[in-house]
């Protein structure tokens, strides 16, 4: 009995450190197939109960009908969210002409319904006003905070509060199919777009009204498509004991950023806070410094000249 017990022990003991070895080698970036009928919170609550960590974040919300690229940080890489945020976004997209929805989505309920009567060559010339920088009315289901609630909130409670339109950039919008009353695109667009709203409008200007019937992210900044594991993979991946092969480097959340190869002085005193001096051949306001090991150090910012202070500092590797 006593062998018994000291066995299990070690047996506890050795579970212990094994689960702290694998939770400190969680840091980088799982790039997740979002599917429809989940919430980008919910994705991360998934992928907290299959790696066991708790610290986790994603870098761009999804409506719960969308589906697509949704990165997820993990570990001391949650740090790096708000560099991973502000990237180009790609969608393709379906928009239903001739109903208007109360959340500009195949969610809500139909509120307006008209006769489609445009062809493909008045949706053309539509478009160009929506591209380039354009002022967009965030739709009232929104996680948009407004007095101290989210906007979604005050909508169920039936308040329509006033909204300040917000500047966004639509890069390009490419029709891809028209087949009445159903228009197929693909967006290029800002952070902070709703596509929602975007077809919303495009209907508006059309007179029949309109709502988006179908929507995939297929880019979130540096994270691709072909990159994405559905929450199925991961969680076999997971049984088969390599979950850490979906994991990319903390750096795949920077993606183009310079890079500054630092020594081994320049690496100490970078842990340290304090800034260091590069002679960089491009000039740029923010780099990735990193070791002679191609590990992240840390994201630097330009302070004066050749003078660049960390933002933003990661644990070795080894911690």
């Amino acid at each position: 009995s006593r062998l018994t017990d000291h066995s299990m022990r070690l047996c506890h003991a050795c579970w212990l450190l094994l689960r702290r070895r694998w939770i400190s080698m969680i840091n980088g970036v799982l790039v997740v197939d979002k599917p429809a009928g989940l919430t980008s919170h919910d994705v991360v609550d998934r992928v907290r109960r299959l790696t066991s960590i708790r610290r986790v974040g994603h870098t761009g919300t999804l409506d719960p009908m969308a589906t697509g690229v949704l990165g997820v940080l993990l570990g001391p890489a949650t740090r790096l969210a708000q560099f991973a945020t502000q990237g180009e976004k790609r969608y393709w997209g379906v928009l239903r002409l001739g109903q208007t929805t109360s959340t500009y989505d195949a969610d809500g309920m139909i509120v307006d319904e008209k006769a489609v009567e445009v062809d493909l060559e008045d949706i053309r010339s539509v478009l160009p006003q929506f591209c380039g920088t354009i002022d967009q009315l965030p739709p009232m289901v929104s996680a948009i905070r407004v007095n101290g609630k989210r906007l979604y909130e005050h909508a169920r409670q039936g308040e329509e509060i006033q909204r300040t339109p917000r500047s966004v950039t639509i890069f390009s919008m490419t029709i891809l199919d028209w087949t009445s009353p159903d228009l197929t695109f693909e967006v290029s667009c800002s952070a902070g777009t709703y596509i929602r709203s975007l077809a919303h409008d495009i209907g508006q200007v059309l007179g029949c009204g309109g709502h988006l019937r179908a929507l995939r992210r297929t880019a979130s900044g540096p994270f691709e498509l072909g990159q994405s594991r559905s929450l199925e993979d991961l969680e076999l991946m997971r049984v088969q004991g390599c979950l850490i092969e979906a994991l990319l480097p903390p750096a795949a959340a920077l993606g183009s950023m310079p890079v500054a190869v630092t020594s081994a002085d320049q690496e100490r005193a970078l842990r340290f806070g304090q800034g260091i001096t590069l002679a960089l051949s491009a000039s740029s306001d923010r780099v990735q410094a990193h070791n002679a090991h191609g590990e992240l150090i840390a994201v630097l910012k330009r302070t004066d000249g050749d003078v660049y202070r960390p933002v933003v500092v990661l644990p070795p590797a080894d911690n």
